[in-house]
C-alpha cells in the first residue's frame, strides 16, 4: 500500500481510482478548455475610442496615492494576464498599496480594423487615453508600466510625450530588436514577406501569432504543459492558477495588419527604434527624450524577449534616475509565476513609494 496525501495508506484500488478521477478531469480540461474566471478585480470603462477601452479599477484602500498609474499591454492576447485570479494578481497588488489603477485595453480588432496602425495606436489612442486618466484622476503627472510590447508602446509615448510623465516601467519590453534572438533570425526579409501575409489574411490570427510564439520552445508548450497538468491532477493540487494561465496563453486577439507590417519591418527588420529614425505619425520617436524616472526589468529565462533586448532602453534614455534589474524567471512566469508575488511585485512598489508623492 501507499500513502495517500492526508497520510492514509492507499489500496490498489485508491490508487486506480485516483488514476481514473485524474484522467477523465484532464480529459474534459483538454476537450472544452478551462473553466475558471479571470479578470476579477472591478473596473468601469472611462473612455473608448473604436475597440480601444481605458479602464479605472476600483480602488481597495481608503486612501490612495496622487500619482495614478497607467497599464499598458500589447496588442496580442489580453490584459487580463495582469489581473489573473484574485491570490495571483499584479493589479490587486497595486491597488492594495494605494495606487489609483487605469488600464488600456486595445480590444479585439475585426476586418474592418486592419489599416490600424502604430501610427494610431500610439500616436492618437494612447495620448487621448493619458489625458482622460489625468482628468478623471485630477492629477498633472502619472506612472506608465507597458509589458511586453506594451512596454514598447509606452516607451515611444514617453519618448514622444515626456511632459507628464514621472515614471516609466518597463516590464519584458523589447527595444534594440538586433537582440531578439529565434525571432529575430525568423523575421529576416529572406524568411518573412510581411507585407504579403498582411495582404492575404488581413489581420494576422491570434492562432499564427501563438504557434510562433510557442515553436521557440515546442518541447516546454507541446508536452511539458500537459505533462505538469497531469502531475498537478493526480497531486490532487489546486488547479486553479494553471487554468488561468492556460486559458490567458490560448486567448489570442489578431493582431491589425498594418499594425503588424511595421512591427515586424520597422522593428525586428531594420530595427528603426534603437537607431533613431523610427516615426509615429510624421515625428521622429528619439528614446533620448525620456527623462522620467526609469526603471527596466527583465527576466533571466526568457526566450521572447532576451534581457539583452529590454536593458538597452536604460542606456538609450535621458533619465538620470534610471535603474535595470534582471529577474529570475520566463516571460510570463516573471509577472504572474509562483515567485512574483515575493519577487518582482514587491520590487516595482518598493521602487514607485519613493517616487509617486
Amino acid at each position: 500500500m501507499t500513502p495517500g496525501s492526508n497520510g492514509a495508506a492507499q489500496t490498489p484500488d485508491d490508487l486506480r481510482t485516483r488514476w481514473r478521477e485524474a484522467l477523465d478531469e484532464g480529459a474534459q480540461i483538454l476537450s472544452r478548455g478551462p473553466q475558471v474566471e479571470t479578470g476579477l478585480s472591478p473596473k468601469t470603462p472611462v473612455w473608448t475610442r473604436n475597440k480601444t477601452t481605458l479602464y479605472r479599477y476600483q480602488p481597495t484602500t481608503s486612501s490612495v496615492r496622487t500619482t495614478p498609474v497607467l497599464l499598458v499591454y500589447a496588442l496580442i492576447n489580453k490584459p487580463y494576464v495582469l489581473d489573473l485570479r484574485p491570490e495571483n494578481s499584479f493589479v490587486r497588488h497595486l491597488l492594495d498599496h494605494g495606487y489609483d489603477v487605469f488600464l488600456l485595453d486595445w480590444g479585439t480588432p475585426g476586418w474592418e480594423d486592419r489599416e490600424t496602425s502604430l501610427d494610431e495606436l500610439v500616436g492618437e489612442h494612447l495620448p487621448k487615453a493619458v489625458e482622460r486618466m489625468l482628468r478623471a484622476a485630477g492629477a498633472r503627472e502619472y506612472t506608465l508600466v507597458g509589458y511586453c510590447m506594451g512596454g514598447t508602446m509606452a516607451a515611444m509615448h514617453a519618448a514622444l510625450r515626456p511632459e507628464g510623465v514621472r515614471n516609466l516601467i518597463a516590464l519584458t519590453a523589447p527595444i534594440d530588436f538586433a537582440q531578439g534572438g529565434t525571432f529575430s533570425v525568423w523575421a529576416q526579409r529572406r524568411h518573412l514577406d510581411v507585407s504579403r501575409v498582411v495582404k492575404g489574411l488581413g489581420n494576422v490570427p491570434a492562432d499564427v501569432v501563438n504557434v510562433g510564439s510557442k515553436m521557440l520552445r515546442p518541447v516546454t508548450n507541446f508536452v511539458l504543459v500537459q505533462t505538469t497538468m497531469w502531475e498537478k491532477l493526480l497531486a490532487g493540487a489546486d488547479m486553479s492558477t494553471w487554468l488561468a494561465i492556460n486559458k490567458w496563453v490560448n486567448d489570442g486577439v489578431p493582431f491589425p495588419g498594418a499594425a503588424f507590417v511595421q512591427w515586424i519591418e520597422c522593428f525586428y527588420q531594420r530595427n528603426l527604434l534603437t537607431a533613431g529614425k523610427m516615426r509615429i505619425g510624421g515625428a521622429a520617436v528619439d528614446l533620448s527624450s525620456i527623462t522620467a524616472s526609469l526603471l527596466t526589468v527583465a527576466a533571466s529565462q526568457d526566450h521572447i524577449v532576451p534581457p539583452q533586448m529590454a536593458r538597452s532602453l536604460n542606456g538609450l534614455a535621458s533619465s538620470t534616475d534610471n535603474e535595470y534589474r534582471e529577474l529570475h524567471g520566463g516571460h510570463v512566469g516573471l509577472l504572474v509565476g509562483s515567485g512574483a508575488r515575493t519577487t518582482l511585485w514587491p520590487r516595482i512598489t518598493d521602487w514607485l513609494e519613493p517616487r509617486s508623492g
